[in-house]
This record gives structure tokens, C-alpha cells and sequence, in this order.
């Protein structure tokens, strides 16, 4: 009973809450699928949302380029625990939802573009552009370990972190200045959750002369067509946003340690309060990047095609491939506790299973907040997006992404070997 508390109500009739435009939509057998591939996927899906603890799930999958899944399920606002059920909103496929941690890999590529553009060199030192990041034993640390969570400072440096001190730029930019690091640089695999985005942001600003909103814009909002794709959001949108909740169980000691550390708040406080319109105001370069399903669909299709979005050069293809070049071999993160390999910019997938499923040595993503996955695949030429308000670490949660991540690789076989 215990872990089935603080869950959503599911209908009997899930055609009264998913959404979808067919026309959107690409036949599975025009892309080298078979014709039940796309219902194998979906049915997936459901399976996850019938937990109970997703109050909306949005996926877009790319095969070949072209759209085969672009739907949604559940609610935005309306359904969740303790929420007013009263006048639910759909999610759609339009709805903006908060990345999260997926957010590391869209500012980190901001890096590799200045880099292309000869502004900046990864292996160049951080000092060489924040001098006053340089103390402590942080002189050295380069850019490159700073994106491949190796830069010794996973963690705001203060006993008690106030969550919305967090969306405050400034101050936390100061306070991981003045840091030690816990390791000499490069040395230690520590996954930094919030704190290298405000680092590498403010690389960013000061390299550009510009803020880090506008190259998002510039960089990649514009060029791929976006809506939103963007850091928190503008006040006349927030309306249409999907809500963050937490959902069943709350955390057992050691893994409510071990979030409490990776995200400076109690695991089942942070949804609410992401829902905060001084989160939406704030600018965090690891965690606030709100964007609908197929925005970051799109950007994961861009890379796949080296750069290239609706025949646009957008970045050049050995920037993409410096991207996704491995930092290292896989091994136990110090914050996460798991072992994960990462480059300056991704999480990499792994043979002969990873984050993005059974033998995906060549895919590059990002994980937020647990159960949000975006990911590329170009042994499969795929690109995914799964977006989803439910917070949790419910096993079934944890079964039903598995399941859904599992038979995308199924449904969509290898193309090259």
C-alpha cells in the first residue's frame, strides 16, 4: 500500500488523454520500421502512464530524420497529488516542459559553438576567462573537465543551500569562485548537477559579450525553428506549462542522502519547487531550459545529421564530433554513485547496456531528473525525446522508463553495426 500512495488519476480510457496530430506523423514502414513499431512504442508508453505517477508524458522519436512519434499523454496542470481537479489541462505536443538536468547538454553545446568560432579552446584553462575562478587550486582546471564533471566543485560550497539561492546567478557564481575544489582537477569523476552551468555560462557571456538567454536564442532556438527552447519563461507562457510533482513513495535514507547532495533540497521538495515563478524567471544553466518534446527532438536531430537542420549548416560536424568524444572510460561517479561515462557535453550510451538501452555504444544524451531522457543514436539514426512531470523513484517508474527506452531500441534496429 505504502508504494502505491501519492499517485494521479488514470482513466480507463486513455484516448480522453493523449493527444496527437497524425498528420505530424511519418508511416513506421517509410523509415525501414515495421508497420506495428510505432504502436509497440506507444503501448510502452501507456504501460509507464498507467503507473499512475507521470501526471504527463510527452515523446517525439526520429528515425531516419522523420517524425514516427510526436504525441502526449496525461495532464499538465490539474491532476496531480493534492492538485484541484476540478479543470484539468491536457498536456499536448505543444506544451512546454522543464528539462532539467537536460539542460547540461543544450548549454554545454553553446561552449563547443564559441569554440568553433575560435573565440575559445576546451583545453584552455577557466581562469584564462573568469581570473577570479583561479584559487584554491583551481588554477588549472580547464574548460573541458569543467563540462565533464571532473572540475572538482559538484557542490555549492555551504552546509545549508536555501533551493532558491539557486536561481540566484550572481551570488552562486561568486560562492563556486571563491570554492575549493575537492579534488585536483581533472583527477575525480564528480557529477556537478547545477554548479558547472553557472561556470561554463559565465565563460560563455563573458567570451561573446553576450548573455547566455541571447546565444540560446541565436545558437539554436532560431536556427531549429523553436518556440520556447529556452532558460525559465516569459511571463505570457507560463500558463500553458507543464507543473513538476512529486509522486509516490518518499526516498529511503541512503538515496535521499545521496539526492540531498546532487541537488542541494529534499527530493520531494524540488518539483514544487520548480514550479516557482522565480524559478521561470531565473537563468540556471544546468536545470531550467524548458522546451516541448520535439524542440528537443530537434536539437538531437540536428546533431545527428552533423549540424545540419532543413538543409542550415548549424554547427560544423567536427564540433559535434568533439562534443560526444568520450572524457574518459566509464566509471563510479563520486556524487551519483553509479557507473556512467560522460563527455564534455553528454552521457554516453554503452555496450552492452546504458542509459539509453542494449547496445547504444555510440549514443549521446542527457538524463533529467531521473525519468526525463533525450537522446541520439546513430547506430539506429534515431532521435528521442521523453518528457514527463512525474518525480519519482517509484520502481515501477523506474521499470516503466526502462520498458519505454527498451523497446525504442527494439522497435527501431541498428543500421550500421
Amino acid at each position: 500500500m505504502f508504494l502505491r500512495a501519492n499517485r494521479v488519476a488514470v482513466p480507463r480510457d486513455l484516448t480522453r488523454v493523449t493527444t496527437y496530430d497524425p498528420r505530424r506523423e511519418t508511416a513506421p514502414t517509410e523509415v525501414g520500421l515495421k508497420a506495428n513499431a510505432t504502436d509497440r512504442i506507444w503501448k510502452a508508453v501507456e504501460a509507464m502512464y498507467r503507473s499512475g505517477l507521470h501526471p504527463g508524458i510527452a515523446l517525439t522519436v526520429r528515425r531516419h530524420g522523420k517524425v514516427i512519434l510526436d504525441r502526449a499523454i496525461g495532464h499538465a496542470r490539474g491532476n496531480a497529488p493534492g492538485e484541484d481537479e476540478h479543470d484539468p489541462q491536457l498536456l499536448t505536443p505543444d506544451t512546454p516542459v522543464c528539462l532539467f538536468s537536460a539542460s547540461k547538454a543544450v548549454s554545454a553545446i553553446l561552449i563547443h559553438k564559441l569554440a568553433e568560432q575560435g573565440r575559445l579552446s576546451l583545453d584552455d584553462r577557466v581562469a584564462d576567462y573568469l581570473p577570479e575562478y583561479g584559487n584554491h587550486g583551481k588554477e588549472n582546471t580547464t574548460l573541458r573537465q569543467l563540462l565533464a564533471h571532473r572540475g572538482g566543485i559538484p557542490e555549492v560550497p555551504l552546509k545549508h543551500v536555501d533551493p532558491m539561492l539557486l536561481n540566484d546567478y550572481d551570488i552562486i557564481l561568486k560562492l563556486l569562485c571563491a570554492a575549493r575544489p575537492n579534488a585536483a582537477h581533472g583527477r575525480q569523476q564528480s557529477y556537478h548537477a547545477v554548479t558547472a552551468g553557472y561556470i561554463a555560462g559565465e565563460v560563455a557571456q563573458r567570451v561573446s559579450g553576450r548573455s547566455l538567454p541571447d546565444l540560446l536564442r541565436t545558437e539554436l532556438a532560431e536556427p531549429l525553428g523553436c518556440t520556447y527552447f529556452r532558460y525559465g519563461l516569459a511571463p505570457e507562457q507560463r500558463a500553458t506549462a507543464a507543473l513538476n510533482a512529486f509522486t509516490g513513495p518518499r526516498l529511503p535514507a541512503p538515496l535521499a542522502y545521496i539526492a540531498r547532495r546532487a541537488l542541494y533540497v529534499d527530493f520531494d521538495e524540488l518539483a514544487a519547487l520548480s514550479n516557482d515563478e522565480r524559478f521561470m524567471d531565473a537563468v540556471v544553466p544546468a536545470a531550467n531550459i524548458y522546451s516541448t518534446a520535439d524542440e528537443s527532438c530537434r536539437f538531437y536531430q540536428m546533431l545527428l545529421d552533423g549540424g545540419v537542420w532543413e538543409g542550415k549548416q548549424v554547427f560544423k560536424p567536427e564540433t559535434i564530433a568533439e562534443a560526444v568524444r568520450p572524457a574518459g572510460p566509464i566509471q563510479l561517479d563520486r556524487t551519483l554513485m553509479v557507473p556512467v561515462r560522460f563527455s564534455p557535453a553528454f552521457v554516453l550510451g554503452e555496450k552492452p547496456f546504458g542509459l539509453y538501452g542494449a547496445n547504444c555504444p555510440h549514443a549521446f544524451g542527457h538524463l533529467g531528473f531521473l525519468n526525463i531522457v533525450c537522446w541520439a543514436d546513430p547506430d539506429r539514426d534515431i532521435s528521442v525525446a521523453l518528457l514527463n512531470t512525474g518525480k519519482t523513484i517509484a520502481p515501477d517508474s523506474l521499470l516503466g522508463l526502462g520498458r519505454v527506452i527498451a523497446t525504442i531500441g527494439r522497435a527501431c534496429p541498428r543500421v550500421r553495426q
